[in-house]
């Protein structure tokens, strides 16, 4: 019956080399693969002759094996992947929805056509069910790309919906040619139905290949049953193209788990790289030490909120943190010590209020909080828990660190509507904070504007000053009780600006205190004073102010010898004099720096006692040999009995713990009166001597030394 036929399907493929070429596809090598290279390191060559049966049947016996044994490995590693890369690769089967239209649209066409021509009932069967499912299929893909963030459920629902749908169209096109080829006998219309599932194979191959498992089982359901037809005709070239089937399916199979392999690792290399930059994304919004948002994220954060929260009716606080004296922690304990107190303090902030609102750090020991308040009072009540988190004590390596806060607060909308406005209005306040005596929290106020303008200057012009030449040094007699011979001087700071003229020290120093530029002055103010005092009489000593942060400092006794060193002063003419308040915030830290100061046999001197806690644990722990007691007391000595018996318990508790005492402040007879009748070893104060530059205090020496 074949040779009555006019076309067959086998005299199309008939040509050795066309045939040839098409047995080549399914020749898989890779380099260094022995299984598929000859000792002769020839590769080899399929022909279609049966004379190499042998040769044919162990190569793809190992071809074969070494499939099975890669499916198994794709079958294992397919449960590893990150439900993100499963996204990511189902989506890809939606990714071309014209081509699976096209694609269906094609198939079910030929498949009429098939079956109209041979008007064959199984074949028009076979077509309506292809046109149905290409009709649910073209339905699904014209519904569009679905997004990759499902969930992992909804992912694997997803690659279920496609596989189901593609398998049955698959395996009703594998049908088709199956039954085209064993129930009709036209070659034309058995190439149309062969052409359309090898073509289709071949497509899905590479189509779907981000879910191998599915794209093979698309390759195997659609070629398989061809082979299949031509095998039950039992002819030789039926079973010659049959075979080249096989061996196409096995060679797309391989194609399809390289082009898979391809696939993840691009899917895995790109999520990588969006993980990576969403990491490094996230680390330039953080602090690097505190691990709570920098300045960068913090201000886009605030602009963000204030953007959503403008219909809102709550207001947005503001807090701008300062902490106080943190150059101190670092120059007694060190940075790592800084470090710690900052990181326990981002820590504290972050837990009290990171859930409702937003803690960043601005650098250095600036810090931000951004929350929402109903009214001033809440906010008010924010403020007052922020000072209390951060005047807890920090324990670090055996010490326990200390630091307090101050706040400037703005308040959106009242304060400003933009974040320049309410970062300059809170500004504003913190400064006013930090001038009040430092632990404090200020609302913004339209006046504080001029003030606060006025310190900013200052805080300018302080730096350069020194090398400028502004400051000067005065000097106060403090003369003994009789009023008859100076005992000592003490060197007071002066500072006449280029641009602000004279500037109070009450009003510059504590600028100088917050911008660091009190070490550098303080360091000269104590080696100009040795120098002074080097050519006075020998019993006259030189009574120098400490700032805290020069008797924080570790390197505070190197500096006093060298300008001992360098000046020729004996150290028992140093008096240095610290405040009540200063021994308040670190007991330790100070009573180590004045027992190293005593060391070096320098003079300290207890000032303004009396302006603080007054504790009389003080006289016993630290070494002070003189107490200097307030100008308060001395005031009212002339109508006040309280000030005289707390004057004359003073001195008396004094000369028992062999302390001296002077009084500063004396500005009248009377004054002085009392204090001679309470037997007060010193006194100071405007009666007796005001200020005097260097050459006039020098003149005064000499004259009472000649007396």
């Amino acid at each position: 019956m074949t040779e009555k036929l006019p076309i067959r399907f086998h005299d199309i493929v008939r040509h050795h080399g066309a045939l040839s070429r098409v047995a080549e596809i399914a020749q898989i090598r890779r380099p260094g693969d022995a299984a598929c290279v000859p000792p002769t390191g020839l590769p080899i060559t399929y022909r279609c002759d049966f004379g190499s049966k042998t040769r044919y049947s162990a190569a793809n016996g190992l071809t074969m094996a070494r499939l099975i044994g890669r499916l198994r490995q794709l079958r294992h590693s397919d449960q590893l992947i990150t439900g993100q890369v499963r996204a990511v690769l189902v989506g890809s089967l939606y990714a071309s929805p014209q081509s699976l239209v096209i694609g269906a649209l094609t198939s079910t066409t030929i498949a009429a056509v098939v079956a109209w021509a041979t008007c064959d009932a199984w074949l028009a069967a076979s077509a309506v069910l292809i046109g149905l499912v290409g009709l649910k299929r073209i339905a699904d893909a014209l519904r569009g790309a679905r997004p990759e963030d499902d969930g992992l459920v909804q992912t694997r629902r997803r690659e279920l919906d496609y596989r189901l749908g593609a398998l049955a169209y698959s395996g009703l096109l594998g049908l088709f040619g199956f039954l085209t080829l064993t129930r009709t006998t036209d070659g034309i219309v058995q190439l149309l139905a062969v052409t359309t599932a090898i073509g289709y194979a071949a497509g899905i191959a590479g189509r779907n290949a981000g879910r191998p498992l599915i794209a093979l089982a698309q390759l195997c359901c659609a070629s398989l049953p061809l082979a299949a037809g031509l095998l039950l005709s039992f002819q030789t070239l039926q079973l010659v193209l049959a075979a080249v089937i096989v061996l196409f399916v096995v060679a797309m199979m391989d194609i399809t788990l390289q082009t898979y392999g391809v696939i993840l690792k691009a899917t895995i290399v790109s999520h990588e790289k969006a993980a990576l930059a969403a990491h490094h994304a996230a680390l330039a919004r953080r602090d690097d030490l505190t691990g709570v948002a920098n300045r960068t994220a913090f201000r886009e954060a605030f602009e963000e909120r204030l953007r959503v929260d403008t219909q809102a009716t709550d207001r947005l606080a503001l807090y701008w943190l300062d902490l106080d004296r943190f150059k101190e922690v670092n120059d007694t304990y060190g940075h790592l010590a800084g470090n710690a107190l900052l990181v326990a303090v981002a820590g504290r902030l972050s837990e009290r209020f990171g859930r409702d609102g937003i803690v960043a750090r601005l650098g250095g020991d600036e810090f931000a909080i951004l929350l929402g308040v109903a009214d001033r009072q809440a906010a008010t009540e924010a403020g007052t828990a922020i000072l209390e988190e951060v005047r807890r004590p920090i324990a670090h390596d055996g010490h326990n660190l200390r630091t307090s806060v101050s706040i400037g607060v703005a308040l959106a909308p009242d304060d400003g509507g933009d974040a320049d406005t309410l970062f300059r209005n809170a500004d504003l306040a913190l400064y006013r904070a930090k001038e009040s005596g430092r632990g404090q929290m200020y609302f913004y106020e339209p006046v504080m504007d001029e003030k606060i303008e006025r310190r900013r200057q200052l805080d300018a012009e302080l730096h350069g000053a020194l090398d400028r030449g502004e400051f000067h040094l005065v000097y106060q007699p403090i003369f003994d009780l009789g009023g008859t011979r100076i005992c000592s001087c003490e060197v007071l700071l002066r500072w006449t600006n280029r641009r602000h003229g004279i500037v109070p020290p009450a009003e510059f120093i504590p600028v100088a205190e917050d911008n660091g530029t009190i070490d550098a002055i303080g360091h000269w103010v104590l080696y100009e004073a040795c120098r002074a005092a080097r050519d006075w009489p020998a019993d006259v000593t030189i009574a120098v102010n400490l700032s805290p942060i020069q008797l924080r400092a570790t390197h505070l006794p190197t500096v006093v010898l060298d300008a001992l060193t360098a000046s020729g002063l004996p150290s028992q003419r140093l008096n240095l004099e610290v405040t009540e308040s200063v021994l308040l915030e670190d007991v330790d830290a100070s009573l180590a720096a004045l027992e190293a100061l005593n060391r070096l046999r320098v003079r300290t001197t207890l000032d303004d006692f009396g302006t603080g806690y007054s504790s009389l644990s003080y006289l016993t722990r630290f070494p002070f040999q003189t107490l200097k007691i307030d100008r308060s007391f001395i005031t009212d000595l002339d109508h006040s009995p309280a000030s005289i018996a707390i004057v004359q318990t003073v001195v008396d508790l004094a000369a028992k713990l062999g302390m001296r005492t002077v009084a500063e402040g004396v500005e009248t007879q009377a004054q002085l009166d009392q204090l001679r009748r309470t037997r007060c070893d010193a006194v100071q104060g405007y009666l007796l001597a005001r200020p005097l530059p260097l050459d006039e205090v020098t003149a005064l020496l000499a004259g009472y030394d000649a007396g």
